[in-house]
C-alpha cells in the first residue's frame, strides 16, 4: 500500500497553534465506520455518544519538559537536547542540535553548571546517548531547566505548562502529549463516571518515533520505534468485564489504542496487566482485537496515525471526513479539534 493513499490538503492556517481556553469547547466530529455518516457536535458533549457500561481508555504519560539548552564546554557553543527515553540510570537517549558538535566525549553545561552530560554515545539522525551529572532531583532540575517540547508545527510558546498535560497525567516519561486526552477536564470525566461510564488507565511513554515522517514509498516497509507501557491487573479486569458484559471499549488516543492492541494480540483477544515495549505499526489490513471506538485528534497527512484511523474506520471514511473537516475550518493537530469514531 503506497503512502500517497493517505495524502489530502490541508491549508496551514487550520495548523491550531494554541490551545482554547476552554478544553471542552473543541469541536467534535463523530464518525460512523459502519455507516460513514458525520455528525458536528461539541467536546462538552461526548457523553451523548456513549452509553452506560461502556469504558473509556486514557493514556495517563505525563510529558517532561524534555527541551533543555545549553552550551559546549570549552567553546560555548549553543547545544539543543532534546531528552527522548532513560536508558539505564542517569544516561539519556536524545536528540541533539547541532548533532555535528556533539561527539562522544563532549560535555554539555545547563543553567550555570545545576546540570551537565557527557554524550558516551551516537546514534543515527543526530541521535546521542547523554551521561548526566547534577546534584539534587533530576526531575526537578529539569523542570526549572526544561521547556515542553511541542511540536515543530507548533510555532507559540505556551503560557503554562499544564496546558500541554492532560489533567489526568501521573507518571513522568513522554516525549509528547497524549493529545486526545487534552479535550478533558475532571468535571467532565466525573460527569462520565455519573453516567456509568468506566474511565480505565493506562500508561504509554510517546516517543518521538510515533510522529516519524514515513519515507517509504511502501507503508509495510516502514518501521516503528519502539514504546514503554503498563497496563495495571485491575485495569485489564475492568477491561475484560466490560467486554464480557456487552459495553463498548473506546480509547482516547492513539497511544491507548496501540497499548490495548499490543496487549489483545499477544492474549488472544483477553487483556493483562503487564508491562512491555511496543512498535506495533496499524494500518488498513489490521483486524482489531481490542477496541471498538476511538476518540482522536485531526493528523497529519502521510503519518502513521491517519494510517491507524483509517484501519479503523476505513482509508476512504477517514479522507472524506478530512476533507470535510478542511472544509469547516476543523482545527487540527495536537492543540486542534476532536473525532470519534464509533
Amino acid at each position: 500500500m503506497k503512502v500517497d493513499l493517505f495524502d489530502f490538503h490541508l491549508p496551514e492556517e487550520l495548523i491550531a497553534q494554541t490551545p482554547l481556553e476552554n478544553r471542552t469547547d473543541s469541536r467534535l466530529m463523530v464518525l460512523n465506520k459502519e455507516t460513514g455518516m458525520l455528525t458536528h457536535d461539541i467536546f462538552k458533549n461526548i457523553g451523548s455518544y456513549l452509553q452506560k457500561g461502556d469504558c473509556l481508555v486514557l493514556n495517563d504519560t505525563r510529558v517532561l519538559p524534555a527541551r533543555l539548552f545549553g552550551i559546549k564546554s570549552g567553546t560555548g557553543a549553543k547545544i539543543e537536547v532534546l531528552l527522548l527515553k532513560q536508558c539505564d540510570g542517569d544516561r539519556w537517549e536524545t536528540l541533539v542540535k547541532p548533532a555535528k558538535r556533539v561527539k562522544i566525549g563532549t560535555k554539555i553545561i545547563f543553567g550555570n553548571g545545576i546540570l551537565s552530560a557527557v554524550c558516551v554515545g551516537e546514534n543515527e539522525h543526530g541521535g546521542r546517548i547523554l551521561d548526566f551529572q547534577y546534584n539534587g532531583i533530576f526531575y526537578e532540575i529539569l523542570d526549572e531547566l526544561g521547556e515542553m517540547p511541542l511540536p515543530p508545527y507548533i510555532k507559540e510558546q505556551l503560557d503554562s505548562k499544564e496546558r500541554y498535560q492532560t489533567v489526568f497525567a501521573r507518571h513522568e516519561g513522554s516525549a509528547a502529549a497524549p493529545t486526545a486526552g487534552l479535550h478533558f477536564t475532571e468535571e467532565l470525566l466525573n460527569q462520565l463516571k455519573e453516567a456509568g461510564i468506566h474511565l480505565a488507565f493506562i500508561t504509554l511513554h510517546v516517543g518521538l518515533g510515533t510522529f516519524r515522517p514515513v519515507n517509504v514509498e511502501n507503508i509495510a516497509d516502514h518501521e516503528m520505534h519502539s514504546e514503554y507501557y503498563h497496563i495495571s491487573e485491575r485495569t485489564a479486569q475492568l477491561l475484560n468485564d466490560v467486554r464480557e458484559q456487552g459495553g463498548k471499549i473506546i480509547t482516547v488516543g492513539t497511544t491507548s489504542t496501540r497499548t490495548l492492541e499490543t496487549i489483545a494480540s499477544a492474549n488472544n483477544g483477553m487483556f493483562k496487566g503487564e508491562s512491555g515495549w511496543t512498535d506495533i505499526f496499524i494500518f488498513p489490513g489490521y483486524q482489531f482485537k481490542a477496541i471498538d471506538g476511538m476518540i482522536t485528534n485531526f493528523h497529519l497527512p502521510k503519518s502513521t496515525l491517519i494510517m491507524l484511523v483509517s484501519a479503523l474506520a476505513g482509508r476512504e471514511a477517514i479522507l472524506h471526513a478530512y476533507r470535510t473537516a478542511v472544509m469547516e475550518k476543523y482545527r487540527f493537530f495536537s492543540f486542534g479539534d476532536a473525532m470519534l469514531i464509533k
